[in-house]
């Protein structure tokens, strides 16, 4: 809308052409107001900066604010729930021990797994939820049901307790 409207105004007296520097300004304004609108509506600094972190799908930062408050919505409700919260410490348990391990052996391991190098039935089982769940999610998300999508992720809840109840994730075989 606002880029619409300069275009509209350009080349009209007293409009300066700034490369679009003015519409740059007016999303940063109106995206700080809705942080500042979601924080008084009782959502987490955390979340909010989830939300605001994420782009859309050509990777471009999320311009939409309706969007983004049904983003904020979804995942606020999920991070509520029992299957969320203990989605959330899995996560943050499995990114330490990622971190952990980069750190010592200098090397990034970001990237697809090998599914040739599962070997047990966790393992497997963790890795076919996760495609399962990442197609879920990301079809939601492309009709803007981000509920549906946070729905898809909760699927992941036993199967990453298996994986951390039976899986020895800091074993002698690195790869």
């Amino acid at each position: 809308m606002f880029a619409r409207a300069r275009r509209l105004y350009a080349g009209t007296a007293g409009f300066a052409a700034d490369g679009g520097k003015l519409v740059a300004e007016l999303l940063d304004f109106f995206a700080d107001r809705l942080k500042v609108h979601l924080r008084e509506k009782g959502v987490r600094h955390d979340l909010v900066s989830a939300v605001f972190a994420g782009s859309t799908a050509d990777g471009t930062h999320e311009d939409d604010l309706m969007r983004l408050v049904a983003r904020a919505d979804a995942l606020k409700k999920f991070l509520d729930s029992d299957d969320g919260a203990n989605l959330l410490v899995a996560y943050r348990r499995a990114s330490n021990i990622v971190g952990i391990e980069e750190k010592k052996d200098k090397a990034s391991y970001a990237g697809a797994s090998r599914p040739d190098l599962l070997r047990q039935d966790e393992e497997r089982a963790l890795a076919q939820h996760l495609g399962q769940s990442a197609s879920g999610a990301e079809n939601a998300i492309a009709v803007e049901n981000f509920v549906a999508a946070m729905e898809a992720m909760s699927r992941l809840r036993a199967p990453v307790d298996a994986f951390f109840d039976h899986v020895t994730v800091n074993c002698d075989e690195p790869d």
